[in-house]
């Protein structure tokens, strides 16, 4: 038997024993305090579930999406000296990509957060 046959059959075992243990040896006494919604220690002010517009998820996506993309210069901010010419201009293109994405959305609106 080699170790990823060992690991495949041992790992869900001892998970399922674990969680078993868990069940019979874990304090379980909620009350109402406990079991409230927690809003940084004081009564919460209304329903925990209220609704939140559509906007402010997909400016929060728009700004990972940038973000990441952005993270993706950081090689070659590392390497400037050692890329060549080639190099420089495929990162020139992927700014340029960047900024037409950028200057898409912008004019689309999708930038615009605005509270109802």
């Amino acid at each position: 038997m080699n170790t990823l046959t060992f690991f495949f059959l041992f790992i869900p075992v001892l998970v399922l024993a674990l969680l078993v243990i868990n069940q019979f040896t874990a304090v379980n006494k909620p009350y109402s305090e406990k079991v409230s919604p927690y809003e940084c220690g004081f009564t919460p002010l209304g329903d925990s579930r209220q609704k939140f517009s559509i906007q402010f998820y997909l400016v929060a996506i728009l700004f990972i999406v940038f973000d990441i993309e952005v993270l993706f210069l950081f090689p070659f901010a590392v390497t400037l000296y050692e890329v060549s010419l080639l190099g420089f201009w495929v990162a020139i293109i992927f700014l340029i990509v960047l900024t037409i994405g950028f200057v898409y959305e912008w004019s689309k609106g999708a930038l615009k957060f605005t509270r109802h």
